[in-house]
């Protein structure tokens, strides 16, 4: 790569059994894996010996119905992932949290804390949870509108930022003979009082090794993509097309501008399905393994609702053209940027349900790319290189698989070509990520 070109970050995800949620279905699967600290604690390992940025987990405060068919989420990622941080050095951690479903202060600290003794590996990923169940699970009569659900993120990141920085530098004096700790002066209260919060702060602890820990966000309605603009160090999107991804990026980095931020400052990471394995061949018939494991009539007839249509008027392989859709992505749908990523493929021509489950990995939204080592390389590559992100969240088909066949096939393909760090230059995970320039090639 030329100098002072950036090299791409690379995100591995621990969702298990893996994107595919049907995986625990095969043979050589092991239906409990995701309940397995051993299995993470391998993974961890592999992650961190392929130099990965981050390893991240998604995660819902609520048993979702699919559960019939496959392994929900799971162990709290907050837990799993402090514990996966405790057994490597330099591998970043990134767990998903709730805005409706927390407390600022709780998360604030709880984030501060891990990003101290991670020595500055910690990231919080936020969501504002779609899934009306969890309303039941906080004394909730029902789950808040959208709307509100936004309203109240971004009052709660305004309110976790300024916990954050409520401790100045220099702070702690430390004087032992004058028998001084700290002086009160640089230490803050934040003595908010909002719609949906009144905290006085400040934290008990000092800022950790990146000063704040780095903010995830992952929603692409318009309430998110404002939350993003304002807050985000990085966005994980969802995007079928490379036209759509670029256009996406762009937005975000002129939101980024329009809330007094550089463009730079807030990265996309574009999540992608790889199914990888040593030849083309091998790759497809993994493929059709795991098409096979799908319950593809509730996946279709799930997938044409969240597009706004009849279930009963669309079989899957009922082909829906872009004439089908509704004006806009429907108030309904249960993600907004999934929904528009899948409208974006069918405005390219007409598609099956079953096409888009397959094309989205059983129903994940995400795009599948499948191939040999060498195929999964020239794709991210040729994605990057048209600006559609700044890097990718990788999520395994079948984590039990891909996670290790991406890692160990692929990594070193894009390490020669200089795409992708050969060794953990930076300390902190926010170094890394969001680093605008380097000088050359990582070592």
């Amino acid at each position: 790569m030329e100098s002072g070109v950036v090299s791409f970050h690379l995100n591995l995800s621990l969702m298990t059994p893996g994107h595919f949620r049907t995986a625990w279905r095969l043979p050589r699967a092991d239906p409990l894996a995701y309940v397995d600290i051993d299995h993470y604690r391998r993974l961890a390992r592999i992650a961190e010996e392929a130099k990965i940025d981050a390893v991240f987990l998604g995660d819902s405060p609520a048993l979702r119905g699919e559960i019939e068919d496959a392994p929900g989420t799971g162990l709290d990622p907050l837990v799993l992932l402090g514990h996966l941080a405790a057994i490597t050095t330099h591998l970043g951690v990134i767990a998903t949290s709730s805005t409706t479903y927390n407390s600022p202060y709780n998360l604030a600290r709880r984030f501060q804390s891990l990003d101290h003794v991670t020595r500055g590996r910690a990231a919080v990923n936020v969501v504002t949870t779609g899934s009306p169940a969890a309303a039941a699970n906080f004394g909730l009569a029902e789950h808040p509108p959208k709307g509100e659900r936004y309203r109240r993120a971004h009052e709660f990141l305004e309110v976790v930022t300024r916990l954050w920085d409520s401790w100045d530098q220099g702070a702690i004096v430390a004087d032992k003979r004058g028998g001084r700790y700290a002086d009160p002066d640089l230490i803050h209260r934040i003595d908010h009082v909002g719609e949906f919060f009144s905290v006085a702060g400040p934290l008990p602890v000092t800022a950790g090794p990146q000063g704040r820990p780095v903010i995830v966000q992952a929603g692409g309605s318009a309430e998110g993509l404002a939350v993003a603009g304002r807050f985000a160090d990085v966005v994980f999107t969802v995007a079928q097309t490379q036209a759509k991804a670029v256009a996406f990026r762009d937005d975000i980095r002129v939101r980024a501008a329009g809330a007094g931020r550089h463009p730079d400052d807030v990265k996309v990471s574009l999540g992608v399905v790889v199914l990888v394995a040593e030849t083309e061949g091998q790759a497809r018939r993994r493929e059709q393994e795991l098409y096979a494991t799908l319950p593809i009539e509730r996946l279709s007839a799930a997938l044409v609702a969240n597009l706004g249509l009849p279930p009963d008027r669309f079989g899957p392989d009922d082909p829906i053209t872009v004439a089908d859709l509704p004006d806009r992505v429907p108030e309904s749908a249960f993600s907004a940027g999934f929904s528009a990523s899948t409208r974006a493929l069918i405005a390219d021509g007409p598609r099956t349900p079953r096409e888009l489950v397959q094309r989205g990995a059983g129903g994940s939204g995400h795009r599948l790319l499948v191939g040999s080592a060498e195929q999964v390389a020239d794709d991210l590559q040729a994605w990057y290189e048209a600006g559609a992100a700044d890097g990718f969240t990788v999520m395994p088909a079948d984590t039990a698989v891909d996670f290790e066949n991406f890692a160990r096939l692929v990594v070193p393909i894009l390490q020669e070509r200089g795409l992708f760090q050969t060794g953990y230059r930076h300390p902190t995970l926010r170094a890394r990520l969001l680093a605008r320039l380097t000088e050359g090639a990582l070592s």
